[in-house]
């Protein structure tokens, strides 16, 4: 195969698909760092010049790594529905992304050949888009799911109630808790990272968040951010697990970096579908983020875009609830500053939901990043715009325990008042039912965490 092509008098020639794939990729100090980026602005325009003529037939045939050897491979190349394939398999990937945004292209359609796509083609189209490209075309798509609430109906965005404690102090916790609750955070889940990873504490946990639920009667899910076996074995001894969490990688030997495989997944799914407290069918939550694949030594020289791609791949297989990327969380060795942060944040979501998932973003930073919280609430708002179904709530931005910088409880009141959107539909009915908010909007009760407190 011919990966090569003439501007101004320069011809560039790459050695392979993946390479192709790697240099048409914006400037990432990850792939920078791993000797995979473009070594100039013109390299990465001749990469994409190359790439918008592949076809996506190409593309399914040059994995990042080889079907015989990654069940991440094998798990997206398994579930690829073969008549819609052999409908697009012809097409270039510059043409795919004009299919995308062409206004006669409805929702339904792209929801349909999400069926036939892998992570390359995903990252492919992905790497020849804009920011406002993936704004546009991630908000032409909509993925629902439902757990004891709906996540990602349009018009509404929710929020994770995310109440770390560096101790996992349970009076710090239920505290933290009431005030994202009285804000209007925890719609999509109360969710906690927890310091202590023992199956007994973590089922401590569990019961505290899910005595709150049941006493105030809450439309929302408890989940504990664990190690997945320590939640199947919490789960297995009666715990109340509402959704099961893991973060996941687009290698099978990145995957083996934290412990898991495509059967532990399989398994966890079933023991999910047999003990969780919540009426589903949608049971899973997972996190990625650009560059965990590079961090672990396992991308195959591979792009970071590329690999992230993959994970939703992966993550299709089990139906997710939610799916959350960490986008700033790993560092700037990987993503440099507010400006790669928020190309970043653009992809992962529109790749998510173009893969068929239900996608949030973590808009957060790294205290050694070069970026601000002005950047991350700029990064909010174009998501937002996006069609994101959720963001992080923290107490004032700030993790105590993970000690990196988010999006706060007062943020999410402030994107829906801003853009017209609503809380899931179940919660603000709760919302609305104890006084905490009237016609969408927060009423003077709201902000307060003794509100929980009084009654």
């Amino acid at each position: 195969m011919l990966l090569r092509t003439t501007l101004f008098g320069t011809t560039y020639e790459f050695g392979s698909v993946k390479e192709v794939l790697a240099k048409a990729n914006e400037e990432k100090s990850g792939d920078r760092a791993a000797g995979i980026a473009a070594q100039s602005a013109a390299e990465r325009v001749a990469a994409r010049y190359v790439l918008a003529e592949l076809t996506l037939g190409t593309l399914r045939e040059h994995p990042a790594i080889p079907y015989e050897r990654d069940e991440v491979t094998r798990v997206i190349d398994d579930a690829v529905n073969e008549s819609i394939f052999a409908e697009i398999k012809g097409w270039k990937v510059g043409d795919f992304r004009e299919w995308i945004l062409a206004d006669t292209t409805t929702p339904a359609m792209i929801r349909r050949v999400s069926n036939a796509l892998t992570g390359e083609m995903v990252a492919g189209v992905t790497k020849l888009m804009s920011n406002l490209d993936l704004i546009y075309g991630a908000s032409k798509i909509r993925i629902s799911a439902h757990c004891n609430n709906t996540i990602g109906l349009p018009g509404t965005l929710a929020s994770r109630n995310q109440p770390n404690h560096p101790t996992d102090s349970v009076d710090g916790i239920r505290a933290a808790i009431y005030e994202g609750l009285s804000l209007g955070s925890g719609d999509s889940v109360i969710g906690i990272n927890p310091s202590d990873d023992s199956t007994a504490s973590v089922a401590r946990l569990l019961e505290m968040v899910q005595d709150v639920i049941d006493r105030w009667e809450i439309p929302t899910q408890n989940c504990v951010l664990s190690h997945i076996t320590t939640q199947m074995e919490a789960m297995k001894r009666g715990a109340p697990v509402g959704l099961i969490f893991q973060s996941i990688a687009g290698s099978q030997q990145a995957n083996a970096s934290f412990g898991v495989d495509v059967d532990l997944l399989d398994e966890a799914y079933e023991l999910a579908k047999r003990y969780c407290v919540t009426t589903g069918p949608n049971y899973f939550y997972f996190e990625t983020g650009q560059g965990t694949a590079l961090s672990a030594d396992a991308h195959e020289d591979s792009d970071q875009v590329v690999m992230e791609a993959r994970n939703y791949g992966l993550a299709r297989r089990y139906d997710p609830f939610q799916v959350n990327t960490v986008v700033g969380f790993i560092g700037p060795e990987y993503l440099y500053d507010a400006v790669q942060i928020t190309r970043a944040g653009l992809e992962d979501h529109f790749m998510g939901k173009l893969t068929g998932i239900s996608m949030g973003c973590d808009a957060c930073y790294t205290n050694h990043a070069r970026a601000t919280q002005n950047d991350i609430e700029n990064l909010a708002v174009l998501l937002s715009a996006a069609g994101c179904n959720y963001f992080m709530g923290v107490p004032m931005g700030d993790d105590a325990m993970l000690s990196y910088q988010s999006t706060s409880y007062h943020d999410a009141p402030s994107l829906r008042q801003t853009l017209g959107l609503r809380p899931l539909p179940e919660f603000e009915a709760w919302m609305e039912g104890i006084g905490l908010m009237a016609d969408g909007r927060l009423t003077p009760k709201a902000g307060d965490a003794s509100f929980f407190l009084q009654r």
